[in-house]
């Protein structure tokens, strides 16, 4: 019995030479088990894995909506905190509809509202038979869509244009409205139609249903400033130019003492070419 013990008997240092050996064995076994040798197999699981992760998500972000929320139509334009993390929205969808609704503007559509949230088809086909907009947006769209095309002693003047008329449109609420006239105000008046397309915040296809029923029938009269008497102030508050641009032309003026003609302003280095047609509605050279 004492030989057979005896077998079994170790000293401190080979006590801890048996428990190192085992650590080492141990973790030879969790490296072989959680190492993947085939990096494409790796790489093609591991997509397989995300995408049957975000159906999962999706599925949970549904089954989180139809449990936490019993769905009636509501106007997806008047969404709070709570109620969209009751639909299923994450905060940063969420935040993206109220900066939205923050410029004055409105949801029109589902297809808009994903557009603007980003929200994933799966919840989006889940809330879109729920939204309710207003008769008159569902009203007005048709109308847009069906609208004839008006020549130009049928379309109004964009000149003339108020915010009551403006509001009338998709996709204009009352404070993008009042851009619209403050920008016409700082240009002192369209002078061409396309200036529209310039107001920050208005979308190409809302300005060219606006131009479907609008026009400049009436051309401003825009008083010039001679631009070798002008003073610095009184360039760089026109429409088109910035500080950096009225510098040139006033290094410009310096070096050759005036303008011969406007024209030479188009040399000036890294004058904006595509504004020419606009700055030269309010400078002349005399």
């Amino acid at each position: 019995m004492k030989n057979f013990r005896s077998h079994f008997d170790f000293n401190k240092k080979e006590r801890n030479g048996i428990f190192f050996l085992a650590v080492i064995i141990v973790g030879l076994q969790l490296f072989y088990f959680f190492f993947d040798f085939s990096a494409n197999d790796s790489l093609s699981a591991n997509q397989e894995d995300f995408a049957r992760l975000q159906r999962k998500l999706d599925s949970a972000q549904i089954d989180s909506v139809n449990s936490k929320s019993a769905l009636k139509p509501f106007n997806p334009n008047f969404i709070t905190d709570y109620r969209g993390y009751l639909l299923g929205m994450s905060s940063v969808e969420i935040d993206r509809l109220l900066s939205f609704r923050e410029t004055g503007e409105f949801v029109h559509s589902a297809e808009e509202f994903q557009e603007i949230t980003k929200i994933s088809d799966s919840l989006l086909f889940v809330l879109q038979p729920y939204f309710k907009f207003p008769e008159f947006v569902t009203r007005q769209t048709n109308n847009q869509t069906n609208i004839k095309t008006l020549t130009f002693e049928e379309k109004g003047d964009l000149n003339q244009i108020t915010s009551s008329e403006l509001t009338k449109f998709n996709g204009i609420g009352e404070k993008l409205a009042e851009r619209i006239l403050a920008y016409r105000a700082l240009l002192r008046g369209f002078y061409f139609d396309d200036q529209l397309y310039e107001v920050y915040y208005l979308k190409k296809e809302v300005a060219e249903e606006v131009l479907k029923r609008y026009t400049v029938k009436t051309k401003p009269d825009i008083e010039k400033l001679n631009i070798n008497e002008a003073s610095f102030k009184e360039i760089l508050g026109l429409p088109y130019i910035d500080y950096s641009l009225t510098k040139k032309i006033f290094q410009h003026r310096d070096r050759f003492l005036r303008f011969e003609n406007l024209e030479e302003l188009q040399k000036i280095d890294s004058f904006p070419l595509d504004k020419y047609d606009r700055i030269a509605l309010y400078l002349e050279a005399n």
